[in-house]
Order: C-alpha cells, then structure tokens, then sequence
C-alpha cells in the first residue's frame, strides 16, 4: 500500500520518537541498525523529513535526529502525505484523469470507502502513541531488534 520510501520512513520516524523521548539524538547508521533499512535510503528520506520539519536534525558530534514535542503529536497521515504525498487517498485507482464523485471510475465507490478507512486508521494514533507501543514490547519495527 505505501512505497518502500514511507514505510522505511515510518520505521526511521517511530524509532527516532522512542529514543527522542529518551533524551536521545540518533544517526542515520543507528537507525538503518535498528530497523533494518539500508543507511543510504534512510538518510535520504531523513533528510528529506528534516526539511519538511517532520522530524528534527542538528549537525555536529553532538547531533542526530530527533522528535521533540511539536513532532510528537503528528499522525501517520502526516508523515505518508510528506512522504508519498496525497495520491492514495485522492488518486483515481484506474489511473483516470477525470474520475470525481460526478464522473467515478467502476471502482471509485468502493475505493472511497476503503480510503476513509485508511485515514482513520492513519490519523487515530500519534507517532508518539505508536513509539510507546514498541517501548513496551507491544509491536516492534524490525526482525533485527532485540528485546
């Protein structure tokens, strides 16, 4: 459903909530470590949130990546809009130019359903909700993390 892109980005930006609520900044290797996404890619999508100011970032020996307390409450919505943008939930299915509620596709009465879905489920939680979840064993982020 997501691309590669906003789901390792997702991982990256829970991960780094966790340990941003313990004081800690992060590096790209830590984090491609921790849940198991190649160190160039996450980089590149860190980056790339950090400019969109999804995430924090500070340079030096010192630094890292970061979520403080205006990063907390965003919502998986707000991260796969940063990252995919709004195509899944606004995009004809089919591909068509022109499908809208007067002019739909053969499956945009369906597809508009599971989509209202998609966005409760993606706009219940924060990301700070979810980081909480992996803090306490409840989910995880990786195979390669060991608890």
């Amino acid at each position: 459903m997501f691309s590669k892109a906003c789901q390792y980005g997702i991982r990256a930006v829970i991960y780094i909530c966790g340990e941003s609520q313990k004081g800690n900044k992060v590096g790209a290797k830590q984090i491609s470590e921790k849940t198991g996404v190649p160190e160039p890619f996450i980089a590149k999508i860190l980056q790339d949130l950090a400019r969109k100011k999804i995430i924090g970032s500070t340079k030096g020996p010192t630094g890292g990546f970061f979520v403080d307390g205006s990063h907390q409450e965003l919502t998986l919505k707000q991260l796969v809009d940063a990252i995919d943008g709004e195509e899944l939930f606004t995009g004809c299915s089919l591909g068509l130019e022109n499908c809208s509620e007067a002019n739909p596709c053969p499956l945009h009465g369906e597809i508009k359903q599971i989509r209202l879905s998609i966005v409760r489920m993606l706009t219940q939680k924060s990301i700070k909700e979810f980081a909480e979840e992996v803090e306490k064993g409840e989910t995880v982020l990786s195979r390669m993390i060991q608890t």
